[in-house]
């Protein structure tokens, strides 16, 4: 009974200790929130923000990479209609990573989209909060970027740019 028990408490720790890896998307996020309603204008949505931090995002799932903050850059409050998909994107000089936690709680991961920029598309976007990182690929490093929130084009195709340098 006393080994049941023992293995019981560590499945229950090791199960409380599981979501702890993941970044915090209950802390306020770093350049604010928006919330849209589909066909909303202007679109694109354009937020400047500093992207990277010092966390490895790595561990958020296999296609995960590059160095993000603890807390969400940015956070999206969209109330989704039935036309229109939910891009997300970001646009930098510098390599940029996009780590992103959908309204259904699922992560979502992107790394050179197109050139250097990363987009991530939700076709049949939820209604809900998406949490927003924008990574820099490459240690303990930041850089200015925009964060491109559309229904329409990537923040590469609004700008006219593939990102490539």
């Amino acid at each position: 009974m006393r080994t049941r028990l023992t293995a019981l408490a560590a499945t229950a720790a090791v199960l409380v200790a599981g979501p702890a890896l993941a970044q915090d998307f209950s802390l306020e996020p770093t350049f604010g929130t928006l919330n849209l309603m589909t066909g909303y204008v202007p679109d694109p949505a354009v937020i400047p923000l500093i992207a990277g931090g010092d966390i490895d995002a790595s561990g958020l799932g296999e296609t995960c990479n590059g160095f993000i903050s603890n807390p969400p850059d940015f956070r999206v409050n969209y109330e989704a209609g039935t036309d229109f998909p939910l891009i997300i994107s970001a646009v930098s000089d510098a390599d940029t990573t996009l780590v992103v936690n959908g309204a259904d709680g699922s992560w979502h991961c992107n790394d050179d989209h197109d050139g250097l920029n990363p987009a991530v598309t939700f076709t049949s976007p939820q209604s809900g909060q998406y949490d927003i990182w924008v990574g820099i690929y490459g240690e303990a490093t930041t850089a200015p970027a925009g964060l491109y929130i559309s229904e329409i084009v990537t923040g590469s195709e609004a700008m006219g740019t593939s990102g490539e340098h």
